[in-house]
């Protein structure tokens, strides 16, 4: 069968195009010309990727189409009004596809993508297991019998979805623009969680996620004494941690690992609570996360000359401040410089006094200017430098080569550079100056 992708270059999209070029079947996508680290796994895969035209759907085929294109897309037209053609939104074909497997849902605020990778590769070890993550990876090795998936709730995308097994990291509101509180927030996980089929994991140290109403089998995960699966006898260091873990009290293992921060140790104890589910072993639980080695865009850290460049997904408040703990934790005493770059006006609009209050944690403040095709939504009119104004000593900055050499002269230092954007560009920018 004939698979065409309109907007492959999404990090969901170029998953998901992967997966199906896995499965033996032939793909094909469009997107805008424009290099998106992304398109990478699908070139190697010999995916062709051509510019929008009409003319790129085929009779008898399925057309995939991204979430964010709608029906003034020429392919969206073209594909609509044949009759031949078959038409998905992204969700609504990941949702029919895990129906063929044992599938586990990732959902939460933050730690999608790390709990995803870090869950698909401890399942690897288990049993032939595909994955799709949010930072543009996909992967179906033959005779897979596991799938695990980031599962975002935006505009309730994730309600397409009826899982075998889930895990709920956090929850905590976002996406301001469609979701009117943290009420309907909560009820989308609510409706979610009760769509799992048979058994979902709770991070319970989270009071939103302990509200919820579940009817289905669960366990909750965390570091409170009123736990299933919780960690005790925690210690943090530059290089990684260390922790036990009691299941229902009982001891079940020790664990080494090699990570840092808070966020990694939540998702590593969520990952263990599903591992312990799938009837998974302490020893083997341990070897599968000591060795797992990250995700794109995840806190991927460079160290060059007297310099270290972190590169981060972090696109809300939380997240800010939670990565700029956990480069304090890994780079004691060194002088932690946080470049952000906002993704939505909404959401900077909204959070605001929290996004300064996180970036205060860092010793000083750069801040980019929204992406030229962020969408503005109504009645929102900001600037980054609204944001500046509240973060004292805070530095509007373009992403080119004169910001980048005036960045280059405050180091050595750690530079943590945080956006759901292509901010990574710009990083490298910084780099060629040290």
């Amino acid at each position: 069968m004939h698979y065409h992708f309109i907007g492959i270059k999404g990090s969901g999209m170029a998953s998901l195009a992967e997966i199906m070029a896995d499965r033996q079947e032939t793909v094909t996508g469009s997107d805008i010309d424009k290099y998106i680290f992304t398109q990478k796994p699908l070139e190697e895969r010999g995916i062709p990727i051509t510019s929008f035209h009409a003319d790129n759907i085929k009779e008898n085929s399925i057309v995939i189409i991204g979430n964010a294109f709608d029906d003034s897309n020429v392919e969206v037209q073209r594909a609509k009004s044949m009759k031949s053609v078959t038409c998905y939104y992204y969700h609504e074909f990941l949702g029919k596809l895990m129906e063929g497997y044992t599938s586990v849902s990732v959902a939460g605020t933050h730690g999608k993508t790390t709990t995803t990778g870090m869950l698909s590769h401890v399942v690897a070890r288990m049993t032939p297991c595909g994955y799709l993550i949010g930072d543009g990876t996909g992967m179906m090795p033959s005779g897979s019998t596991h799938f695990v998936l980031e599962s975002c709730e935006y505009q309730r995308h994730f309600l397409a979805y009826h899982p075998d097994y889930a895990i709920i990291t956090n929850i905590e509101l976002d996406h301001v623009d469609y979701y009117h509180g943290m009420e309907d927030y909560q009820d989308a996980f609510e409706t979610f969680a009760n769509q799992v089929k048979k058994g979902i994991v709770l991070f319970g140290d989270d009071e939103h996620v302990r509200s919820l109403h579940v009817h289905v089998p669960h366990i909750y995960y965390g570091l409170l004494d009123d736990n299933d699966v919780q960690a005790v006898n925690v210690r943090e260091a530059s290089d990684g941690m260390s922790f036990d873990i009691l299941y229902h009290k009982n001891f079940f293992g020790s664990f080494k690992l090699p990570f840092v921060g808070k966020p990694f140790l939540w998702n590593s104890i969520g990952v263990i609570a599903v591992g312990i589910l799938l009837g998974m072993d302490a020893q083997t639980l341990q070897r599968s996360l000591a060795d797992f080695e990250g995700v794109k865009r995840r806190f991927h850290i460079e160290e060059y000359h007297d310099s270290v460049y972190i590169d981060d997904y972090a696109h809300h408040p939380t997240a800010v401040r939670l990565m700029i703990e956990a480069a304090r934790t890994k780079y004691p005493g060194k002088k932690i410089i946080a470049v952000f770059k906002p993704d939505r006006f909404s959401r900077i609009f909204y959070f605001m006094k929290d996004f300064a209050a996180a970036l205060k944690e860092a010793d000083e403040i750069y801040l980019c200017h929204f992406p030229a095709n962020a969408k503005k939504e109504d009645g929102i009119d900001i600037t980054i430098q609204d944001l500046a104004d509240i973060c004292e000593g805070a530095h509007v900055i373009m992403e080119d080569e004169e910001a980048a050499r005036e960045l280059a002269q405050h180091g050595p230092a750690v530079y943590l550079f945080m956006s759901s954007k292509d901010i990574y560009k710009f990083k490298n920018i910084v780099k060629s100056f040290h």
